[in-house]
């Protein structure tokens, strides 16, 4: 019997799968990562993989004449949710799939980059992240979106309302990082953006010690995509 195929779109390298790789690998997926640059990545079929994630990146969906592998993600995204293709999104592909929605995406004027909870909505508290109430989680961006005429609110924060979305159970997007593991995968990430956090006036250390707060999202990550993976429908 063949695996289910998981295509993987990756723009920065350390932004990757993280806790979510053995999820997928457990229900059956065979991963193939496709990174900005590589050959094929504008070519990709938009129907063909049984699921699409598309990880985050520290560029705007609206930068797509500084960096046109984005206007190649945008219409991969919009081929494929017409068809309700099942779709998931972590911070620039939240914000790419809101925009492939119809939404508009653009600076929230403040850089949200730490680590807390989010607020989950009625609907949030009833879907696959209820998991990650009252759980730290580590946020990134500087960019915001509005909902997409046809999404239901999922989760917020006190600096940006629109954190996660569902259109269907094929289709989830978050703008916050579940996938990260606080203690085996921040360093990377403060290294890889350290213009970003200096420019933010952010100390590198106080993101590390914020990971320790967070020791129990890897498990309770897993069991968000886990159950998020299960509800797909053909």
């Amino acid at each position: 019997m063949s695996k289910k195929a998981a295509t993987i779109l990756r723009h920065v390298h350390f932004e990757d799968l993280g806790v979510f790789e053995r999820p997928l690998s457990d229900a059956g997926y065979g991963i193939r990562y496709h990174d900005v640059g590589q050959a094929g990545f504008a070519a990709i079929d938009p129907l063909e993989p049984d699921l699409l994630i598309v990880l985050g990146a520290p560029v705007g969906v609206y930068e797509d004449d500084k960096y046109p592998f984005l206007g190649d993600e945008a219409r991969l995204l919009k081929a494929r949710l017409g068809h309700n293709r099942p779709t998931f999104g972590v911070c620039l592909g939240a914000q790419l799939i809101a925009a492939a929605l119809g939404a508009k995406v653009y600076p929230s004027g403040v850089k949200e980059i730490g680590w807390g909870p989010v607020e989950l909505s009625e609907a949030g508290l009833a879907s696959p992240l209820r998991h990650l109430a009252q759980t730290p989680l580590l946020h990134w961006h500087g960019d915001t979106f509005d909902l997409p005429a046809e999404a239901v609110h999922l989760a917020s924060t006190s600096l940006c309302r629109n954190q996660a979305f569902s259109v269907s159970p094929n289709v989830l997007a978050v703008q916050f990082h579940p996938e990260v593991d606080p203690l085996a995968g921040i360093e990377p990430w403060l290294v890889g953006h350290a213009v970003e956090i200096a420019d933010a006036g952010l100390d590198p250390r106080q993101l590390r010690e914020g990971a320790k707060t967070a020791a129990a999202l890897p498990a309770r990550a897993r069991k968000m995509f886990e159950e998020w993976l299960g509800a797909i429908q053909p």
